[in-house]
């Protein structure tokens, strides 16, 4: 039995309608290029790892099961830059069929120095990268709906603060009755902007406030599930650790994973 990862026929065709149309020479074997990508992003391995593995484990051999490591590597960057990753999340995750509840929440991706070594020389501009008391880090902001699967994500570099990711995702939140989060998003404008679009908001109030108000413990209790869901995301090891200096390419990244571990 292979190791290795390998899309089905099924998991295939749910793809090929956001792959970009092939122009002149037709591409590589998609559904191996595919698998090598999603291999080299969940294992966090190296591209240039891939030409040492077969359907057993390492192989000396050059250019084994997933073929060169330059081919897949392209395919990467190329599909990244024009955001087909994105394209496919967005459109897998807009099937949710979500009316009752969305989540949403941050978390910190940990930025390795291969990603910060530009930004050192730049202060990090663009790059999505800032300083925090761990690091140097990416903050992930989401929307999941109450499955815990995920909606949209939103990177920032990570002393940005909630209020920021969620006026960037306001805009995307889906028509459901209640949205859950925590203290982070307890903001009068944002209480505002959500009974505006006719959306409840169940979110404990700041500890600062003179009068907290009140919220729905019980309802606030299955807020765990976003948190599930940023687990299994940091399962894919380059998505737990940012080796991208490219922001868009790092989103391609979460995006993959989202979608392999969600929507296919």
């Amino acid at each position: 039995m292979s190791d290795l990862f390998w899309l089905t026929d099924a998991q295939m065709a749910r793809l090929e309608p956001y792959f970009p149309k092939s122009h002149g020479k037709p591409r590589v074997d998609d559904r191996r290029v595919l698998s090598g990508i999603i291999f080299i992003n969940r294992n966090g391995l190296r591209w240039r790892d891939s030409e040492g593995l077969n359907a057993t484990g390492p192989n000396e051999g050059p250019n084994a099961e997933y073929g060169p490591h330059k081919t897949l590597y392209n395919r990467w960057k190329r599909w990244s830059d024009k955001g087909i990753f994105a394209r496919m999340m967005v459109g897998l995750a807009a099937e949710h069929g979500e009316k009752k509840t969305a989540m949403i929440d941050a978390t910190y991706l940990k930025a390795h120095r291969t990603a910060t070594s530009l930004a050192a020389k730049k202060g990090g501009r663009g790059h999505l990268i800032g300083r925090t008391k761990g690091g140097m880090n990416t903050k992930l902001h989401a929307i999941c709906d109450s499955q815990g699967r995920p909606l949209d994500p939103f990177v920032t570099a990570g002393q940005v603060s909630d209020y920021i990711g969620a006026r960037a995702l306001l805009s995307s939140l889906p028509k459901v009755d209640w949205l859950l989060g925590d203290r982070g998003y307890d903001a009068d404008w944002f209480r505002d902007a959500l009974k505006d679009k006719g959306i409840r908001a169940c979110i404990p109030g700041r500890k600062q406030r003179k009068t907290t108000g009140q919220y729905d413990k019980r309802r606030y209790k299955r807020r765990n599930r976003i948190e599930i869901m940023f687990g299994r995301l940091k399962d894919w090891r380059r998505v737990a650790t940012r080796y991208d200096r490219c922001p868009k390419v790092f989103l391609s990244a979460i995006a993959l994973a989202a979608v392999v571990i969600y929507w296919l």
